[in-house]
């Protein structure tokens, strides 16, 4: 039987990597002289934690972060921002949560997604994956196609193809 996952997979090597990029870009423009600007890469707790002058800054960090991710092959999607607060210095502060694995009601999308293709395959949902089995690779491989052209609002990897 082949089988193969789907995953929502960070690489949090090139998270650090967009993050550092980004702030190193912001401190050379022009537009941040003299402007407060930090931004922090929390790897334990998946989270981005940004500091800005004031709002048209933070979401200018924002944005340069998103570019940097997508240079890197990251989906944007996985990020998940948190509300505007501001700070006792005056600043804005704000959080972007990196969801990684398939939460409950995603994976049961993805099932109902695959089993409306009619093909002999059988998802499962496996904690945070999803499996999808069946005997013929070239059927995988349209699950896969198919998958690839729908939108469950995180980005979704296919592993272990054997």
């Amino acid at each position: 039987m082949a089988s193969f996952d789907v995953v929502n997979e960070i690489n949090h090597q090139e998270v650090d990597n967009a993050v550092n990029n980004t702030l190193k870009e912001v401190s050379t423009r022009y537009d941040f002289k003299g402007l407060h600007a930090e931004m922090e890469y929390h790897k334990k707790e998946n989270r981005i934690h940004f500091v800005a002058a004031e709002s048209m800054k933070l979401r200018a960090m924002k944005d340069t972060l998103i570019k940097h991710l997508i240079k890197r092959n990251l989906e944007p999607k996985a990020l998940e921002y948190g509300e505007e607060e501001g700070t006792s210095q005056g600043h804005v502060k704000m959080n972007a949560t990196i969801r990684e694995g398939i939460d409950r009601e995603t994976a049961k999308k993805i099932v109902k997604e695959i089993k409306t293709l009619k093909l002999k395959v059988q998802p499962a949902i496996m904690e945070d994956r999803v499996r999808v089995t069946g005997k013929k690779i070239d059927e995988l491989q349209e699950v896969i196609q198919h998958l690839k052209t729908k939108d469950f609002g995180i980005p979704l990897q296919f592993v272990n193809l054997k």
